[in-house]
């Protein structure tokens, strides 16, 4: 979060002043092609008459927007500063997708385990660049930037260290670049955003994906052989984009019961809604989970319908298979994907399965009943996924 600047009395009318403080931070008022603009008038003015803002969430929410419309201006000032970035495709990526809180995260960060693939640490989210060599990260201004913002973060919600922990040299998620564009559902999710939203809703991500691919060009162009490993959920509600974009990609949907999953999502959506915005606490949290069963349902019936056109390039994973027997779901995994579980690659990831990384912070905890909704009604938009994948069995 860039608490820098103060925010302005009016965010519709603050389009060129965000704009001329990026370029003076940056050095260059080229922010590529201008697609994100619509998106980033939209939430402007949507930040205006959405959310009841507290005084500092309005410096919070003017912040995120300067920081993802500099890291946007970052990326193009440096694909420009290394021509040929973009010289090699991207073969075969492993993504790891599925609704939100179905354990895509513990997945993705079990299998950076593996140092055969490169994957998106959160600083060059925040700063694309091509990678540099690892003993050099902290010395980027970038790197001490991010990890600085992350503590800041977790000195304000303590809890946050347990329900979604990042950390500026580890893998995150491919939504910090596909938001740079301005389509993205991450903008209705720390203060409420309904004007944004239902524009948000009749957009295509389309153009957001291909600047995404550029971005993943970039990151990882000092070393274009070596295989990527990425993650997102927001990924099952567009893989007809991003198999445009990785024809040959191989996809890990992660599965697990609405009813669980989403209130956890919620939880933590709320956790950052509560720095934002004043009042309205009971209402903002029932009105979100209404609004996420909603989305993620229609996610996974559009990803059935991508899937049956790309038979061979998903692979299925049951949360409570992965729980119980991670190193089994791993071996199919790796047959799917092609890759050998080598004997060191092995102990490496036993040794991460035993530390537990993930409930070293402490625990998550959450209920439904606190957002207005029960079991049931969660699951009643699901039902065909439910049975399809037998969640109720799986638990």
């Amino acid at each position: 979060m860039d608490l820098s600047y103060d925010p302005p009395k009016a965010f519709r009318h603050a389009l060129e002043q965000a704009h001329e403080i990026v370029s003076r931070e940056v050095g260059t008022d080229d922010f590529g092609a201008s697609d994100y603009l619509p998106g980033l008038k939209v939430l402007l003015q949507s930040m205006d008459y959405d959310p009841q803002f507290s005084v500092a969430g309005r410096r919070i929410a003017w912040g995120m927007v300067l920081g993802v419309l500099r890291g946007r201006t970052q990326a193009i000032q440096s694909m420009k500063q290394h021509p040929g970035f973009d010289r090699h495709a991207i073969q075969s990526p492993v993504v790891i997708t599925g609704v939100p809180r179905t354990g895509t995260t513990a997945l993705h960060r079990l299998m950076a385990v593996d140092r055969r693939f490169q994957g998106l640490q959160t600083w060059l989210l925040d700063s694309p660049m091509p990678r540099p060599p690892i003993e050099s990260w902290r010395d980027y201004p970038q790197f001490q930037k991010t990890a600085a913002a992350l503590e800041a973060q977790y000195a304000a919600i303590p809890e946050k260290r347990a329900t979604h922990y990042r950390a500026a040299e580890e893998v995150h998620e491919c939504c910090m670049l596909l938001w740079q564009s301005f389509v993205s559902n991450l903008w209705n999710c720390a203060w409420s955003a309904a004007t944004y939203d239902a524009w948000w809703q009749c957009q295509s991500e389309a153009s957001a994906y291909r600047h995404f691919h550029r971005c993943v060009q970039l990151i990882g162009s000092n070393e274009p052989q070596t295989r990527w490993l990425l993650k997102n959920p927001g990924h099952i509600d567009n893989l007809d984009l991003l198999f445009a974009v990785f024809p040959d990609a191989k996809v890990i949907q992660t599965h697990r019961d609405p009813a669980k999953a989403l209130p956890s999502l919620v939880s933590n959506l709320m956790q950052l809604n509560a720095l934002t915005e004043d009042g309205r606490r009971e209402q903002r949290a029932e009105n979100m989970l209404t609004r996420e069963v909603s989305k993620w349902a229609s996610a996974v019936r559009k990803a059935e319908r991508v899937r049956a056109l790309n038979p061979g390039q998903t692979i299925d994973v049951i949360h409570a298979d992965f729980h119980r027997d991670p190193m089994k779901v791993l071996e199919r995994i790796y047959a799917f994907i092609g890759m050998e579980i080598t004997d060191e690659l092995r102990l490496g990831l036993e040794r991460r399965i035993k530390e537990k990384p993930e409930l070293s912070r402490g625990q998550h905890r959450y209920r439904i009943d606190d957002y207005g909704m029960t079991e049931a009604q969660a699951r009643e938009p699901f039902d065909d996924y439910i049975r399809r994948y037998d969640l109720m069995r799986a638990g």
